[in-house]
């Protein structure tokens, strides 16, 4: 099981949507979250900087959470694009660079029809607890 990942979708963008990311400020944020995925182990499939947002494909340990992932990847690329360019610092003054939240979806081969018939295929063996009306 050690050898599990989990593959995600994830985006997330600019506060306000200012179209910031650009040349050297883009390929310090890239390099940036290469290292911070490095360091926690996650796997960089595809991923892309637009102006104002990131979008990513990665795959993970299972041990790692969406949420500090973002967490993290945010986190470090405010504090040290902020601190590097003083051009954001004056547009995002009050420790703000990212907008509030993100999006995220599990990448896999399993479809909803794929589910159904699985639960539908269990449901003899769990019929006393977990009985489906209608």
């Amino acid at each position: 099981m050690s050898n599990m990942i989990i593959e995600y979708h994830v985006v997330w963008t600019i506060k306000y949507r200012y179209k910031v990311l650009s040349g050297r400020i883009a390929k310090r944020c890239r390099e940036l979250i290469r290292q911070s995925c490095n360091s926690m182990n996650v796997n960089i499939i595809k991923g892309s900087i637009g102006k104002e947002h990131i979008h990513m494909m990665v795959s993970c340990p299972p041990n790692l959470s969406v949420s500090k992932l973002i967490q993290q990847l945010k986190g470090k690329t405010l504090k040290v694009l902020l601190s590097e360019y003083k051009e954001l610092k004056k547009i995002y003054w009050g420790q703000h660079l990212w907008a509030s939240g993100y999006f995220c979806r599990s990448v896999g081969s399993v479809t909803k029809e794929m589910i159904k018939e699985y639960i539908e295929n269990q449901q003899d063996k769990y019929e006393e607890n977990f009985k489906i009306i209608g």
